[in-house]
C-alpha cells in the first residue's frame, strides 16, 4: 500500500486509527512523512487526525507514543502470564510442528503412534552408527514428510528431534523467550530467566535410558571434528596415512559410460608435496572390509570377554564425580563469598583499594573453578559416551556371523576409520580400539 501511495496511485489512506497503522513511534513518523512528501494524506478515523493538517504531526507523535506504550503494556502482560504458566509446570506443545504426539481430549500430549514410530527409527538409526545426514536423506528419499508436513528433512531436524526432552517424557520450560516487543526477536535462555524442569509429564516414546545414551553419543560425536556430516555411508571413514587428512568422493568420466566415484586424500595436492596415498574405489574398500570384519567375528568371544574384564578400569567416573561435587560446592561458596562482599561494601565504608583486590580474587578463583568442574563434567560424559560405543559395538557384534557382501548398517556399527597406507595396505579402526590391518 504505501509503494503504491509512493508510486502515486493513491493519494488517501483511511486508517481506523494510529495504533493500527504502525506499532512504533518511530516506524509511524517515517512513513507518515515519505507520504507527506510525496502529498499523500492520511486520516486516523478514532482521533481525527489527517496528516497534511499542520497539527498533524504533533498529534500523531503524541498517540504514537501512547500507541507504542501500550503495546508494550501488553507484551509484558503476555509475557508475565506465560512465565506464571511455566513457573506453575503447564506444559504447552507445538504440536502442529512436533512429531509424535497429538493434543488430547484433556489438554495433555498423547502418543500419536504412527508418528512415534519414525521417532523411535530416528533413534535407532543414530545408534547404529548414521549420521543426522544420512538419516535426514534415508527419510527423504522414502517420502516421510518432516514434523511441519514438508518433503526435506534436515540435519537440524533430525538433531532437534535427537535433543528433544519432550521424548523421554520430560518438559523444559522457557527454553527461549522474546528480547523485543517491537521486533519479536527470540534469543535461547542461557541464564538470564529461570527455567522450569518437569520430570514425567507425559507419555515417553523414547525410554530415559536410551534417551541419555543419545545425548551421550551426541557429546562423543562432537569431538570428532565434524566428520560425521557426511552424505555417503564411506564419507568421512577414510584417512589418509600420510597426511591425516580425510578421503573425499570425486567423479570421473561423468560425461561418458565409464563414469566411477572414486576416494581420494581432499589435501593430496595442496601441500607442498604431494601424497603418496592411492585412490581407492567403492568395491575395493567394501572387499577389503569384508575380510576385515571376518577377522572381527573369528575372534568375538576373546574381545568381549576382554572388555569385560578391564571396563571398569578404563571407563570408571567415580573419581570424576566426586571431583565435580567438590567443584559444585567451590563455585558455591566463592558464589557466596562474592555477594557477601559486594553487600558489605554497600553497608559500611571500606578501603575500595583492598575491595577491589579482595573481589578481583574471588572473581577469578571462581571462573577458575567454573572452568575445571565443565572440563570434568565433559569428561565424565565422554567416558559415559565411549563406555556405551563400545558396548553398542560388541553387542551388535555378537549377532554377526562371517558376512559375504558390504552391509551399509554393519559399517555403520563397527567402523570408526580407516586408514590408507598404500593400495596394498588398509588398516580398519573398529569403535572399540581394535585395529586390523588389510
Amino acid at each position: 500500500m504505501v509503494a503504491d501511495a509512493l508510486s502515486g496511485k493513491i493519494d488517501l489512506i483511511v486508517t481506523k486509527s494510529v495504533s493500527r497503522f504502525a506499532r512504533n513511534t518511530v516506524d509511524s513518523l517515517t512513513t507518515v512523512r515519505q507520504l507527506k512528501g510525496k502529498g499523500v494524506e492520511i486520516y486516523f478515523e478514532k482521533e481525527n487526525i489527517w496528516t497534511l493538517d499542520s497539527k498533524g504531526e504533533l498529534l500523531i507523535t503524541i498517540m504514537s507514543s501512547l500507541a507504542q506504550e501500550e503495546s508494550r503494556s501488553i507484551s509484558e502482560n503476555c509475557a508475565w502470564g506465560k512465565r506464571k504458566s511455566f513457573a506453575d509446570g503447564k506444559v504447552n506443545m507445538p504440536y502442529a510442528h512436533f512429531l509424535g504426539y497429538d493434543k488430547g481430549d484433556d489438554g495433555n500430549p498423547v502418543i500419536n503412534e504412527k508418528q512415534a514410530k519414525i521417532v523411535r527409527r530416528i533413534y535407532g538409526l543414530f545408534l547404529k552408527g548414521q549420521s543426522t545426514v544420512a538419516i535426514a536423506n534415508q527419510l527423504t528419499a522414502e517420502g516421510i514428510p518432516t514434523p511441519g508436513g514438508k518433503t526435506n528433512w534436515t540435519t537440524t531436524v533430525i538433531s532437534s528431534i535427537l535433543s528433544n526432552e519432550k521424548y523421554k517424557g520430560d518438559a523444559l520450560l522457557q527454553k527461549s523467550f522474546t528480547t523485543d516487543f517491537l521486533t519479536k526477536k527470540m534469543k535461547r535462555n542461557e541464564g538470564e530467566l529461570p527455567q522450569y524442569y518437569i520430570t514425567k509429564n507425559h507419555d515417553a516414546i523414547i525410554d530415559p535410558k536410551v534417551f541419555d545414551l543419545v545425548q551421550n553419543q551426541i557429546a562423543l560425536r562432537a569431538t570428532e571434528e565434524q566428520r560425521r556430516n557426511c552424505v555417503h555411508a564411506l564419507s568421512s571413514r577414510i584417512k589418509c596415512g600420510d597426511c591425516g587428512s580425510w578421503y573425499g568422493s570425486k567423479v570421473w568420466h561423468s560425461n561418458s559410460k565409464y563414469k566411477r566415484r572414486i576416494w581420494q586424500c581432499n589435501k593430496k595436492y595442496s601441500r607442498g608435496k604431494k601424497c603418496s596415498t592411492p585412490h581407492l574405489d567403492d568395491d575395493f574398500v567394501k572387499e577389503k572390509f569384508i575380510k576385515a570384519v571376518n577377522q572381527l567375528i573369528g575372534d568375538k568371544s576373546n574381545m568381549i570377554d576382554n572388555f569385560n574384564e578391564v571396563k571398569e578400569l578404563l571407563f570408571s567416573t567415580e573419581e570424576l564425580s566426586k571431583q565435580s561435587v567438590e567443584l559444585s560446592n567451590e563455585v558455591d561458596i566463592l558464589d557466596s563469598l562474592i555477594n557477601e562482599s559486594i553487600n558489605d561494601n554497600a553497608r559500611r565504608p571500606i578501603n575500595q583499594s583492598e575491595y577491589e583486590v579482595k573481589y578481583n580474587n574471588l572473581i577469578l578463583r571462581l571462573e577458575a573453578a567454573e572452568k575445571q568442574l565443565t572440563a570434568v563434567e565433559a569428561e565424565i560424559t565422554l567416558r559415559k559416551g565411549r563406555r556405551e560405543q563400545i558396548e553398542i559395538f560388541l553387542s551388535d557384534l555378537s549377532k554377526l556371523n562371517l558376512i559375504t557382501e558390504f552391509d551399509e548398517e554393519v559399517w555403520a556399527v563397527l567402523i570408526d576409520f580407516v586408514e590408507v597406507i598404500t593400495k596394498d595396505e588398509l588398516i580398519f579402526n573398529f569403535k572399540d580400539g581394535t585395529k586390523i590391518t588389510v
